[in-house]
């Protein structure tokens, strides 16, 4: 039997770190204070980077956790990079985004034009991440894969869905976001779990920014400033997302409804398998 080891929390209502080997923002939004008193039931949704690089200790713990992966990433993502495949478990891939973007996607070659033009100017990067969040919100495409990856948990099974992405941060994050608005999490507990990925994935982010500062073509000024804004969750991102969402459809309730496609028996039915 495989046993899970879970970050101890302080008092803050955010999702929980799983123990893995090789997987360090994997997790739980199990246990999240939500609407009418009640909670997050554990074990049932998980948030997650690549999956990759897996230990065989890894491995068994995730078959014995998960039913189903969702993947948010783009072809070449998946190629570069490609899950790890598991017996017993259903692979989905709903892409959030049609193109190469630069700091989200972490492709290769979107992302070297972008660190020679942002890489030296901090508030140009900041801009830039915010226009992604506003595409979020503001892209058909993009809600239309949300909706379809919403559906998928309408879906009855005995085990957690995972979705991911290249660092579980922007996709994932807006994906637990919408997950937590529906079962009734505060506002601000549901910026606080997003802006948690910062300090899950801090290691990640210094080791990314040293390699991506020493790899720069030759006259390339790189700024660790920049490159926070670039790889870091950040408050104004996710308020970028809400504030468009509140511009296009008037709340997020309405979100629901005319953008996700969602009824309110969904979403009874949603609050009532995933609470307790």
């Amino acid at each position: 039997m495989v046993f899970f080891l879970f970050q101890e929390k302080d008092n803050m209502n955010t999702s929980k770190l799983l123990s893995f080997e090789k997987l360090h923002n994997i997790r739980d939004l199990g246990g999240m204070a939500a609407g009418d008193g009640g909670r997050i039931v554990d074990g049932k949704l998980i948030r997650s980077g690549n999956l990759s690089d897996l230990s065989e200790q890894d491995r068994t713990a995730f078959i014995s956790l998960a039913e189903d992966v969702v993947d948010f990433r783009t072809d070449t993502e998946r190629n570069e990079k490609p899950d790890v495949q598991m017996q017993g478990i259903r692979y989905h891939h709903i892409p959030i985004m049609e193109s190469l973007t630069a700091g989200i996607t972490r492709e290769k070659a979107a992302d070297q034009d972008v660190f020679e033009n942002l890489g030296s100017k901090p508030a140009e990067a900041r801009q830039y991440m915010c226009d992604m969040y506003h595409t979020f919100a503001e892209s058909d495409f993009a809600v239309a894969q949300y909706s379809r990856f919403i559906r998928l948990l309408l879906e009855r099974r005995e085990k957690a869905v995972v979705w991911h992405c290249t660092a579980g941060k922007d996709r994932v994050g807006i994906g637990a976001a919408i997950i937590e608005e529906i079962l009734g999490v505060a506002r601000d507990d549901v910026i606080d779990d997003y802006l948690a990925t910062n300090e899950y994935l801090k290691a990640d982010h210094e080791a990314l920014t040293e390699f991506v500062k020493s790899q720069a073509p030759e006259g390339c000024l790189i700024t660790e400033e920049a490159l926070r804004y670039l790889f870091g969750a950040d408050r104004d991102y996710i308020e970028e997302y809400y504030h468009t969402i509140d511009s296009k459809y008037g709340s997020f309730n309405s979100f629901l409804r005319d953008g996700l496609k969602l009824t309110q028996n969904d979403i009874h039915e949603l609050q009532s398998r995933y609470l307790i």
